[in-house]
């Protein structure tokens, strides 16, 4: 290859937009999600060029988009794409000559000044034909090329009414349809993987099974577990509260050894559970279900039951044992020996997790890959579709890269959610490694600023290989922000979470609004993975004596706009807005639901980020980004108060604790 490695066509492309690992690795989208393809497309001299981006479908068969010129200065081409199923697709860009378009520019400028007129029609009726055969060849009908071919021939007629004819509406629509393309040039194959839209869009319920239907001797003190059977009673009120996915924390076997107590004490009493994260006994493993819990049988009615209501069951895999694991004396090679010949424990210096034994990847890589490929296979075989992973940034992204692809072999339905509050390089390794979703700082960002530049991140630069899950608490998570913000706290971060991002979860617990810390951590008092937690659910039902005390019916609501509005769908259709108070956010998601008609599914949200005070402010919307004219005006039809406003580009709003801290608006256009 002559004067360099890059091989350029007849007619250049390059700079082809998005890639990941330049096109080592495949980009991302689920069914029906649309995004931008990007290129730099030009060629010498004047004449006119034009691209295209070309997806090919699992079955081979090519996809066009036109793309547009967005900034002919510096050749910036760009289409929106969608591809219809899931599967491995590629992705392309076809630079090639615009012959019609060449000569429309010429003839126009040329007949206009009297320059030329009969060569200018001559060579119009070459182009013409060409265009007319490519047409033909396509099974369309050819009288609008016709009649222009007959009017450019009429040698009776004034040039510039025979050059109008020619270059009609309807002959412009049909170049922009099957347009005639010369020196067709395509860039190599990129890859794109498409999943189903559960790796984008979901709402997760997290629950310990063994609280569900626990309770507790008065007389004796001692603790009754939940088991499977009593869990699944509790769906219902699940699949009621609008959830889409039960999340499971671990099911397994509990070692004994170095057991936790209450509130991650060094001594357990001996009824203390312990944490299902030491995972192992003489009763099982990773592959076990702990005694306590059931049976497969009881488990695989659990599935059964979830199924039946509408959810899907997503189940926690961590990949650590405890010293009573059987693995410690079948497989001790899955662990790291100490000079003193000792199992090495988990530690986060100064930390000690004496209870844990982590996993050792690299003494025999294929033994451990192997091992954890089976005990996976165990739970997919019992209808586990999703994996919820403890602490994946831990392992060998290179070993979650291949399991996952491994998994996807055969099952390519399985989703994968990476629990990793760690650098951003790591969190984005693991996404490109092949987990569809991932935990995020969202916990932890609280001000406008950080919020908007974060959502801009996730929506914009990461969104091709990573789709963020929004979690306001987690079982490890309890930040000042919701300890001491109250009930507008838990409202807000709920209903932001709920519509930032396609993906969010809730840990049970959070309609109680459960704030209080354990000293000197960022996470509840008397947690719930080191003892049981009876929320006596039936207390806040209808007609119960806390009736009104817990936030199920909201969390339902916000479900429910999520299920209304496919614009809450999509993570890359975020747009931010501006309002002269810094502590008011307003954001808004657009999607259009109808290509023929151009109808659109708008939702604008407003929210008071501060839980402490009701704030009063003027908000300013960029109503072209919502598919608008800057004079419109339109209905505002708020989903949390039902109240409908006539709005325009600017707008008052008063949001706190004295009413509601957010807007969730469905934007009705006149």
């Amino acid at each position: 290859m002559p004067g360099g490695a890059v091989a350029f066509g007849r007619i250049p492309v390059t700079d082809v937009r998005p890639l990941l690992e330049g096109g080592a690795l495949p980009v991302k989208s689920v069914e029906h999600e649309e995004f931008v393809v990007r290129a730099r497309v030009f060629r010498e001299g004047h004449d006119a060029v034009n691209a295209t981006a070309v997806l090919t479908d699992p079955e081979g068969r090519d996809h066009h988009f036109a793309m547009r010129c967005d900034n002919p200065g510096l050749s910036e081409w760009s289409a929106t794409v969608v591809a219809n199923q899931p599967g491995r697709w590629t992705y392309r860009v076809e630079g090639w000559s615009d012959p019609y378009a060449t000569w429309v520019h010429d003839a126009t400028i040329k007949i206009e000044a009297g320059i030329d007129e009969e060569l200018m029609c001559a060579e119009g009726v070459l182009v013409l034909e060409r265009f007319s055969a490519a047409v033909a060849g396509q099974g369309l009908p050819t009288t609008d090329l016709d009649s222009a071919l007959d009017a450019l021939r009429d040698t009776s007629r004034p040039a510039a009414a025979r050059l109008a004819v020619a270059t009609s509406p309807e002959v412009h629509g049909l170049a922009g349809v099957v347009p005639l393309r010369e020196f067709v040039s395509p860039t190599r194959a990129h890859n794109l993987l498409v999943e189903r839209e559960r790796a984008l869009f979901g709402a997760w319920y997290e629950i310990f099974p063994r609280s569900e239907g626990c309770f507790r001797d008065e007389k004796t003190g001692l603790w009754t577990s939940g088991t499977f059977r009593t869990a699944a009673k509790r769906l219902p009120a699940i699949a009621d509260m609008g959830f889409d996915v039960v999340y499971l924390t671990p099911i397994h076997p509990i070692g004994t050894t170095a057991r936790k107590g209450r509130n991650n004490t060094l001594t357990a009493a001996p009824d203390d559970p312990g944490s299902p994260y030491a995972i192992g006994s003489p009763d099982g493993g990773h592959d076990a279900i702990h005694p306590d819990l059931g049976t497969f049988d009881d488990f695989d009615h659990f599935v059964a039951e979830a199924t039946r209501h509408g959810l899907e069951v997503a189940l926690d895999i961590a990949l650590q044992a405890s010293p009573d694991h059987p693995w410690v004396q079948t497989h001790p090679e899955l662990f790291t020996t100490r000079a003193d010949g000792t199992i090495a424990y988990a530690e986060n210096p100064p930390k000690k997790y004496q209870d844990i034994y982590p996993l050792n990847f690299d003494n025999d890589p294929a033994g451990a890959y192997a091992e954890v490929r089976r005990v996976v296979q165990v739970w997919i075989d019992h209808g586990v579709k999703i994996f919820r992973v403890d602490n994946p940034h831990t392992k060998p992204v290179a070993f979650w890269q291949w399991l996952i692809a491994d998994v996807a072999l055969d099952h390519p339905e399985v989703i994968w959610l990476a629990e990793a509050f760690t650098k951003p390089a790591m969190m984005h390794a693991l996404a490109m490694a092949g987990f569809q979703q991932s935990y995020t700082y969202y916990a932890w960002r609280n001000a406008r600023w950080e919020l908007e530049e974060y959502g801009r991140e996730l929506a914009d630069e990461s969104a091709t290989y990573m789709r963020p899950s929004f979690w306001p608490t987690t079982h490890d998570i309890l930040t000042p922000y919701m300890q001491y913000g109250g009930p507008t706290a838990w409202k807000l971060r709920a209903a932001l979470a709920a519509t930032m991002v396609p993906t969010y979860g809730i840990y049970a617990g959070y309609e109680l609004m459960e704030n209080v810390a354990r000293p000197g951590a960022e996470e509840q008092i008397d947690n719930e993975k080191y003892e049981y937690k009876d929320r006596q659910w039936y207390l806040y039902e209808p007609g119960g004596p806390l009736e009104g005390q817990s936030l199920a019916w909201y969390l339902r609501r916000i479900n429910d706009i999520r299920r209304w509005h496919p614009a809450l769908h999509w993570m890359r259709n975020l747009t931010f807005h501006s309002a002269d108070d810094e502590n008011v956010m307003v954001f808004s998601k657009s999607r259009v639901i109808d290509r023929d008609t151009g109808e659109r599914d708008t939702v604008l949200v407003v929210a008071n980020l501060d839980p402490h005070a009701t704030r009063e402010t003027t908000v300013h919307l960029d109503l072209e980004a919502m598919g608008m004219a800057t004079w419109s005006t339109f209905e505002a039809h708020d989903h949390m108060t039902n109240q409908t406003w006539q709005w325009r580009a600017d707008n008052f709003v008063r949001l706190g604790p004295d009413n509601e801290p957010v807007h969730i608006i469905h934007v009705r256009s006149h």
